[in-house]
């Protein structure tokens, strides 16, 4: 690497003493910086050029189809390292997650990169290092958890604390001090290719486990990155980066909420951009979301930083701007401090500076977050050192982090239909015909970000980096490869209908039947589920639809059982299959110790208690969507002759033991408008083995101004029981649980009135209910501090 010369930076600097207050420090180093490095504070600079990070691994070479962000190909032809990096660089873009380079030769690299900004650059500041983690770290050999929207079939927020934790131990081991990660989007259509990142459909539910990862994560001192502030789910049609045609009224109730628990619950210290605009207005160019309520309302003191492209995407695809200058200034005046992934409209702010377009005072503010970042991440300090572990060292799939991967697979996954207690298996349950395009394809159990299907692809895609079995390897570890036959029956995508008479027939000779169908995620249609990967139906892929009805035919003709195991990353349709399958499985890519757990579930090593993030349609097109409706928008009958009742619904999900949920009781039947109601029930395990349940609190109100849900989701807890054991559940629901934004867009209220409660284990599975008085003779606005949580006490009787 060329280092040009540059005087040694001033090791003595008061900006350098970590004993000084932060503040002070910062104040000191603005002080001493050009307005050229302050606009070098705000960029980012991406290598992936495999050469240079590491020219000794033995991959095959590139392919031309290398794209891992939208429009890459205008970052492709960015300044070397040394142009970028001449006046100081605020971010490094994703060293180990962008080629397959080895821990010790991305290190080294860093190292580099950090040395050249340290010793090379007139102030010696170091760059704040990025990677995904959305599954794991995405780097070669990095342990792959199950997808985000397996999280969100968890239901349990402590879990997933503890993954991110995990990961954030992992990146902080590699030099490595963001993660761009969680999403709090919320599933508006099952048609997104997205919907495998989200925690699912309802916004209580994804604010509590986006916040549990944000804090796990940053309990490492790793910052949490929020994603995609915001609307982004809700683009039309479900269609990557589509406009979101959404009033203020469904943006504040739906969309926000998530992300403002993990500013105020979790205090996350940075926030993305979505790429969409709402209603019109780019989400990068939006001073109300991105200044006023970001940081006026809820208290955000971090980093914005811009969805890779984003900023240049305000000039060339939303055209707001005419120019990339004016697409920085755009954005940076609303409130956006970093650019993302690579710097092309930052760096060319200066003229606008100097004419008084752009207020120098506006760059300030940006770069003041940037520095109070580095000084928080003791990257100001003096004898700061880039990694202080040593490569050799470094396991990043280590066997505690796949014991973790197995626990979250195992707890994650779905028995949505279990007819004539077909499951679990018995430990020889004869001839076994494994039928499907993903039983084979270990691929199949990771999302997008999984490192095997996001960057490996472009260099032959057979690496995996990690061991991983398929279900077909799992399912003949368990039976005996004798006892098991395999047909794919087609191909997952391709329209390719050779194999399923076959199939067919291996159905009809077995005496037990696993049908595997799903997705293989990938990255801007080179899969069918993930990022760029939207659907027109909610159709299984290809001909599966075909191979699932013929291998149901001929299994039903000869008298034979069939298991239907569903690897997704969305829910889809299953046609007469939801009746006809003995037994349905609902796996939502459960990582690298997904296989496993999967037939550990089947055998009943596991009893299932996973529960639906999202649900199962019982029709293919993509609307009506999730079950927080307003009246009108579940009706059916007289209304209109489609019916939006879902097959499986939110929440939904059995066990091979039974439970019984009763004993309802209110502290109170009525509280005032900041009050707090005490609601109690009594989950019992009435079955023959231990399991875990998840007891569901839902709130409708009765009379509003605004036209609401019929139920919303309110809080929940997840209980283990042993057989025959039993458990009071007591939520603390505050007023403000009940708050909306109502005829007046700018106030949110709690309204006096009636509510009513439901207490069950599902959406729909609600046996106990009953109804609270919120008193008073006014609305009453709920402004800043307003309670976002039901906190819950489960006490074993």
């Amino acid at each position: 690497m060329t280092r040009p010369q540059s005087p040694l930076p001033d090791t003595a600097a008061p900006w350098r003493d970590p004993a000084k207050p932060i503040p002070e420090r910062v104040e000191a180093l603005l002080a001493a910086m050009t307005l050229e490095e302050k606009l070098g504070q705000l960029g980012s600079f991406w290598q992936r050029d495999m050469e240079v990070l590491d020219p000794d691994a033995a991959v095959a070479p590139a392919t031309g189809d290398h794209q891992v962000a939208p429009a890459q190909e205008n970052q492709d032809a960015a300044p070397s390292f040394e142009e970028m990096a001449a006046l100081g660089l605020g971010h490094l873009t994703r060293v180990f997650g962008s080629v397959p380079v080895s821990p010790a030769a991305g290190i080294q690299q860093l190292k580099a990169f950090q040395a050249y900004l340290t010793t090379q650059t007139r102030l010696g500041i170091p760059a704040i290092v990025h990677e995904e983690c959305l599954t794991g770290v995405t780097a070669l050999g990095a342990t792959i958890y199950p997808a985000s929207i397996a999280w969100g079939a968890s239901f349990d927020p402590a879990l997933i604390e503890r993954m991110a934790a995990t990961i954030g131990a992992d990146m902080k081991a590699l030099g490595v001090h963001q993660g761009l990660s969680p999403l709090l989007d919320v599933v508006r259509d099952y048609r997104w290719g997205r919907v495998e990142e989200t925690c699912g459909e309802d916004p209580y539910l994804v604010g509590c486990l986006g916040t549990a990862y944000v804090k796990g994560l940053q309990s490492q001192g790793i910052i949490a990155t929020l994603k995609h502030f915001a609307g982004y789910s809700a683009s039309k049609a479900g269609r990557n980066h589509a406009p979101v045609p959404m009033g203020p009224r469904e943006f504040k109730d739906m969309i926000l909420p998530s992300f403002e628990m993990a500013v105020r619950e979790g205090a996350v210290r940075s926030v993305m951009n979505s790429y969409s605009d709402v209603d019109g207005l780019p989400a990068a160019v939006n001073h109300w979301l991105l200044t006023e309520l970001l940081r006026g309302e809820w208290g955000f003191t971090g980093t914005v930083v811009s969805d890779y492209g984003s900023v240049e995407f305000v000039c060339t695809k939303h055209r707001v701007a005419a120019d990339l200058p004016h697409a920085g200034a755009l954005t940076l005046a609303a409130g956006m401090d970093i650019e993302l992934p690579q710097t092309t409209a930052y760096n060319l702010l200066a003229p606008l500076v100097a004419t008084g377009e752009l207020p120098e005072a506006l760059v300030d503010t940006a770069v003041r977050r940037v520095l109070t970042q580095k000084a928080e991440l003791g990257l100001l300090d003096a004898g700061w050192e880039p990694v202080t572990a040593n490569p050799p060292t470094i396991d990043l799939d280590a066997p505690a982090n796949r014991a973790l991967a197995a626990e979250m697979a195992e707890k994650t996954i779905i028995l949505l239909a279990n007819r004539g207690g077909l499951l679990p298996l018995p430990s020889a349950p004869g001839r076994v015909a494994v039928i499907g395009p993903v039983a084979a394809d270990p691929h199949c159990m990771f999302g997008c970000y999984a490192f095997p299907n996001h960057v490996m692809p472009a260099y032959g895609g057979g690496e995996m980096g990690v061991a991983a079995a398929s279900v077909l390897d799992a399912v003949r570890a368990t039976f005996g490869q004798d006892n098991v036959d395999y047909q794919p029956g087609c191909p997952i995508v391709d329209p390719d209908e050779s194999g399923i008479a076959a199939a067919a027939t291996a159905a009809a000779a077995a005496d037990v039947v696993l049908l595997a169908v799903g997705d293989l995620a990938g990255l801007f249609g080179r899969g069918t589920s993930g990022e760029g990967c939207d659907v027109q139906t909610l159709d299984l892929p290809g001909v599966q639809p075909k191979l699932v009805d013929a291998v149901l035919a001929a299994a039903a003709a000869a008298g034979k059982p069939v298991v239907l195991l569903l690897v997704t990353g969305r829910p889809y349709y299953l046609g007469p299959a939801a009746d006809q399958a003995g037994a349905i499985v609902q796996a939502f890519m459960p990582g690298e110790e997904g296989a496993g757990a999967i037939v550990r579930v089947l055998t009943g090593q596991v009893n299932p208690s996973g529960k639906l993030p999202v649900a199962i349609p019982a029709g293919p097109g993509g609307q009506p969507g999730t079950y927080l409706g307003a009246p009108l928008a579940l009706l059916s009958g007289n209304i209109s002759n489609l019916d939006p009742t879902p097959r499986f619904e939110f929440g939904f999900g059995l066990s091979y033991t039974s439970f019984e949920v009763s004993d309802l009781a209110l502290s109170s039947p009525a509280i005032a408008a900041d009050g707090e109601l005490r609601v109690a029930v009594t989950l019992r395990n009435t079955g023959g083995r231990a399991g875990a349940e998840v007891v569901q609190l839902y709130l409708g109100d009765d009379v509003a101004q605004v036209t609401r849900p019929v139920k919303q989701l309110v809080g929940f807890a997840k209980v283990e029981l042993e057989a025959g054991a039993a458990a009071r559940v007591e939520f603390r629901l505050h007023a403000d649980r009940t708050a909306f934004v109502g005829v007046d867009v700018a106030r949110r209220i709690v309204e006096p009135g009636w509510f009513s409660l439901w207490a069950g284990t599902s959406s729909v599975d609600l046996p106990l209910a009953a109804r609270f008085q919120i008193t008073g003779d006014a609305v009453r606005d709920v402004t800043q501090g307003r309670v976002l949580t039901t906190p819950v006490t489960v006490t074993p009787l």
